[in-house]
């Protein structure tokens, strides 16, 4: 089967996104298209026409499209894309504004056209596993959650400087609260809306940014349990770990390793493990799911647009609340 699919940006999602669609559909058309309107030098990797411009696009006989441009101009590409009825995969977030989160999600009720956003972490074979247990009360009542991320900005784009990168970007949409929003999205898609009690944003004397590098945050979700999310850029060896305390146990879920452990009295059961299993699938089952199956089928593991909206609403409650505390440390 071959594809004719237009990708917005030439970062490095952008860039990964295409060498999936070479790997998915090796016969696909692939166009390139910069999302700033800069004519960059070729060759473009696993690109077969650089267009100059959506509207551009527009012309094409395209199949579907991916948005990966920064997020603050999410809404400006995407929405073109969705008004011509071309099936369009949004990277995450779904923008850095409620307004143009908004607008996306308008156009995206208003069309036929299959609309979605690249929350990739739910196609981990232990994120799957991990909302079946939750779904099916594995540990029984839940009390607590606690979920961290932290990993070393400087390390993420080894042939970048990451002063230079949209992460360390405000204008770009960077910062530790929209770069690391999987956590947000999953937390809600597993356990339900979070409710906003207490955050605080802060900005290392390390990397010198104008956006937060460390986020904690305190939040309750619908049924009291209270869920404390932290996010950083500094951590020197990568950290991702998701815990769940309950009336009947602990489940422990470590994403980097991709395994699940379960401990109640009768001591700890190692549920799911295979720390080998290659991450790069996630994106390409993500990518294959989107191209062939409704986001409306039961069972789809899929962002869709109003989930991804619930993600800019609590990240812009954070931003904008009495409960904020922010500051530079010296």
């Amino acid at each position: 089967m071959s594809k004719r699919v237009a990708v917005i940006g030439l970062g490095s999602i952008a860039e990964r996104h295409r060498r999936n669609i070479r790997l998915l559909w090796p016969e696909s058309k692939i166009y390139a298209i910069s999302s700033s309107g800069r004519r960059p030098q070729p060759p473009i990797p696993h690109c077969d026409e650089l267009i100059s411009c959506v509207n551009d696009v527009l012309k094409k006989p395209i199949d579907m499209a991916i948005v990966a441009s920064p997020a603050p101009f999410h809404a400006l590409h995407a929405i073109e894309l969705i008004q011509a009825g071309i099936p369009t995969l949004i990277e995450k977030p779904l923008s850095t504004n409620l307004e143009d989160a908004n607008a996306i999600l308008t156009c995206a009720y208003g069309a036929n056209n299959q609309v979605a956003v690249g929350y990739c972490l739910r196609f981990l074979p232990s994120a799957l596993l991990m909302k079946s247990l939750v779904e099916k009360r594995k540990v029984g009542q839940i009390f607590n959650v606690f979920i961290e991320v932290g990993q070393y900005l400087p390390d993420w784009r080894p042939n970048k400087h990451y002063k230079d990168t949209v992460s360390a970007s405000a204008e770009l949409g960077g910062g530790a609260l929209f770069e690391l929003s999987h956590e947000f999205d999953y937390c809600q898609w597993m356990f339900g809306e979070l409710s906003l009690q207490h955050a605080s944003l802060r900005s290392s004397p390390q990397l010198k940014l104008d956006v937060e590098d460390m986020v904690d945050v305190v939040a309750t979700l619908p049924n009291g349990a209270l869920v404390n999310i932290h996010l950083d850029f500094l951590q020197r060896q990568a950290h991702r770990t998701c815990r769940v305390v309950g009336s009947d146990g602990v489940l422990n879920w470590d994403l980097i390793n991709n395994s699940v452990t379960f401990s109640d009295s009768n001591g700890n059961e190692t549920i799911y493990n295979d720390a080998h299993w290659d991450k790069n699938q996630m994106y390409t089952n993500m990518l294959a799911q989107f191209a062939t199956a409704p986001i409306q089928n039961y069972g789809s593991m899929l962002c869709t647009p109003a989930q991804a909206l619930n993600t800019v609403r609590f990240i812009n409650t954070i931003k904008n609340s009495n409960y904020l505390h922010c500051n530079n440390q010296k």
